[in-house]
């Protein structure tokens, strides 16, 4: 079976960036000055890329670098190959040849003693200041075949600061760690696209680095996941990034290769603004944001906090509890099937059948709430009928071994295989047009990412077709929902994971995804925002995962939807593990606290607001602050275990503005747009809201 080398064949690579946080002018520090002659630059003042004779390049913003020079594109030799450098031979400039990007494409092109040709190709976009995309193409115009490893594009060294420097990265690992963090001297994350464990991988095929003053994001423009990694190292003084692929080829001579669609970006403040322009880029190379419904606003209450081994009376009978507090959803979590794969209904939860599934979800109704059935689609237990009678739908590695979902003890099927999707698009079919349901919890870090499949029954191009044709199952699950429901909610819950970015168009609600930390509620919300849009539908998860089981604010104030689990009128009494202090339950106190924020969350309305992410950088700005504009207001949302200080109401506009804390209702003062700067004195959290009252 053929493999893929994460190459194109006569295909141009378009090293793309785009942000619309442009450094100006005289705004960085300037690297170590190289000599080199420069043969010719290419861009504008938010970004320029200058070559040398050498074919090396490095990043200028403003008229100074930011960047020294560097192979920031070339092959990969094989051990004990050395390559010999390549030496400019020609130039040029035509119209765009980037799906999405107008402007012009600049070429430069030269040749190594080892025979092979390189062209390398930068389109820069009017439109789009700050970006550029670049494409290398290579050709072996020698008479004998080269070994490679593989190949790197976008290769380029950041200096640290004196305040250090921080990183966003969109891959996913078992320990789920931060998507934000510092990137200190020493700091190493290969982050890989694909397959990190056997049910972690996927996800947004980007990295950022940035200081106070200056920033580089990197990633591909592929309409597809591809397997490639996009390294991020400090060492010494300076951090590197680039994207690179690692699958060995052979260039055989009279053959041409080129890379993927990489992109570069060159900004000021955090990921945001990258991470929004790689958005509207993907968007007008063709992929959208999904549908998102009214619906997809609304507060939630999950029955999880029964866990497993719930029963349908402890639901239905929170679900008087759950309306009365002002909540709109309520979702049925994992336990109403016998098995993953099978998806019997559980015969002593639902003895009837279909009649008593159909007849709980009218319970559901009849309290005046939405039902959202929970399901893991690409997940099938041993022992199951399933894995009995159609075990031609596993994904299989190299080996003819089975791929392990962890959680559930189970095995992956495999996506792109044609009874695969249409054994989960009637299963799709039957919860929202038989049984209901009017949305989807699909769960799993086995969702976002699968590793390439060689079952041979499946008769794939390659053995990548898995993971690349995984968005497509999406697709298909997508349409099968929303064709009998257009306002059905397919809610994307990869557990831990980076968000897979290709499969997104399919999904019309994110939740936090089994968050850590009240920390990764706000930094997963800031990304999201920026990759599905500043009003996407993203939920903070249960609350009862924030610091503490309270921390409602750490959504409020980023814009998400709130979320919990509790119990009701007790907790559980077979739980399948121990129940955090205090367990679950809804007590007096806790229903205050509920109340109370789920209250604020629908007054506001901060959700559907517009976040203002490029407002402040999270790395660098303490407090850490959050901005939202909605309904013609600004919020302002301040985090930090204690502060006692001045802060600064960004993004206001001319005049003078009241500002309330809308927690206490209470107005703490009034604000200048030109002097925006207020004392405030909090713990945890703090939000505010201005308001304009006069010029």
């Amino acid at each position: 079976m053929v493999r893929k080398t994460g190459l194109r064949r006569r295909q141009v690579l378009y090293l793309m960036s785009g942000t619309s946080a442009v450094l100006a002018a005289g705004a960085i520090a300037a690297p170590p000055v190289f000599a080199a002659p420069v043969a010719n630059r290419f861009g504008n003042d938010a970004l320029t890329i200058e070559i040398d004779s050498a074919m090396r390049t490095r990043l200028v913003v403003g008229g100074r670098a930011l960047t020294s020079f560097s192979d920031s594109e070339t092959l990969l030799p094989a051990k004990g190959v050395a390559l010999a450098p390549f030496l400019l031979t020609d130039q040029g400039q035509g119209a765009s040849k980037v799906a999405g990007l107008s402007g012009k494409t600049h070429s430069a092109t030269g040749v190594s003693a080892d025979g092979i040709e390189k062209t390398v190709e930068f389109t820069f976009d009017p439109d789009r200041p700050g970006i550029a995309a670049i494409v290398a193409i290579y050709r072996n115009i020698g008479r004998d075949p080269v070994s490679l490893r593989g190949w790197r594009n976008a290769a380029h060294s950041l200096t640290r600061g004196p305040r250090g420097l921080w990183t966003f990265a969109g891959s996913s690992h078992a320990d789920r760690r931060d998507w934000i963090q510092p990137a200190p001297a020493g700091f190493e994350q290969r982050n890989y696209m694909g397959m990190n464990a056997s049910d972690y991988g996927g996800g947004t095929p980007v990295v950022d680095i940035w200081r106070p003053d200056a920033g580089l994001a990197v990633g591909h423009l592929e309409l597809t996941p591809e397997l490639v990694a996009l390294p991020v190292t400090s060492t010494g003084s300076e951090t590197s990034i680039a994207l690179e692929s690692d699958q060995p080829f052979e260039l055989l001579p009279g053959s041409e290769v080129a890379t993927l669609t990489t992109f570069v970006a060159a900004h000021t403040g955090d990921c945001f603004a990258p991470l929004a322009a790689y958005r509207e880029i993907m968007a007008a190379r063709g992929l959208t944001d999904a549908f998102v419904p009214a619906s997809a606003y609304e507060a939630m209450w999950c029955a999880w906090g029964y866990e497993r081994n719930f029963n349908t009376a402890q639901v239905v009978g929170t679900l008087p509890k759950v309306k009365e507090l002002g909540i709109e959803w309520a979702v049925l979590d994992d336990g109403w099937q016998t098995a993953e794969g099978d998806w019997y209904l559980d015969p002593e939860k639902f003895p009837r059948g279909d009649a008593d599934m159909i007849e709980f979800v009218d319970q559901i109704r009849g309290a005046g709430l939405r039902p959202r059935l929970w399901l893991a689609p690409l997940a099938v237990d041993p022992g199951t009928d399933l894995l009995h009678d159609h075990a031609d739908m596993l994904l299989l590695d190299e080996n003819g071994a089975v791929n392990d979902v962890t959680w559930w003890n189970a095995f992956t099927l495999c996506p792109a295989y044609q009874p695969t999707i249409d054994h989960c698009t009637a299963l799709v079919r039957k919860i929202i047009g038989e049984w209901g349901y009017e949305g989807l919890k699909l769960d799993g870090q086995h969702l976002n990412g699968v590793p390439p499949c060689h079952n041979p029954a499946h008769n794939h191009a390659y053995p990548e077709e898995a993971s690349e044709k995984l968005p497509a199952f999406w697709q298909a699950v997508h349409e099968a929902a929303t064709s009998i429901n257009p306002d059905a909610i397919l809610e994307f819950c990869p557990c831990g994971t980076s968000f897979a970015f290709h499969s997104l168009p399919y999904m019309n609600q994110v939740p936090a995804s089994d968050p850590l930390s009240s920390w990764q509620i706000r930094t997963k919300g800031k990304t999201t925002k920026a990759l599905m849009g500043r009003s996407a539908p993203y939920s903070g998860d249960h609350v009862e995962l924030s610091d503490g089981g309270t921390d409602f604010a750490s959504a409020v104030g980023i814009g998400g939807v709130v979320s919990t689990k509790f119990t009701w009128p007790r907790d559980t009494n077979n739980p399948s593990g121990e129940l955090p202090p205090g367990g679950y339950v809804l007590t007096p106190d806790k229903e205050r606290h509920w109340r109370k924020w789920i209250s604020l969350y629908q007054e506001h309305d901060l959700a559907r607001g517009t976040y203002r992410g490029e407002l402040y950088d999270i790395g660098f700005d303490r407090p850490e602050t959050h901005a939202i504009d909605q309904n013609g207001r600004c919020y302002f949302a301040f985090y930090a275990d204690e502060y006692s200080g001045p802060v600064e109401l960004r993004g206001l506009a001319a005049g003078r503005h009241r500002v309330t804390n809308i927690a206490s209702g209470k107005v703490i003062g009034t604000v200048d747009a030109a002097t925006p700067n207020l004392a405030v004195t909090f713990k945890k959290h703090l939000i505010l809201q201005a308001e304009r009252v006069g010029a």
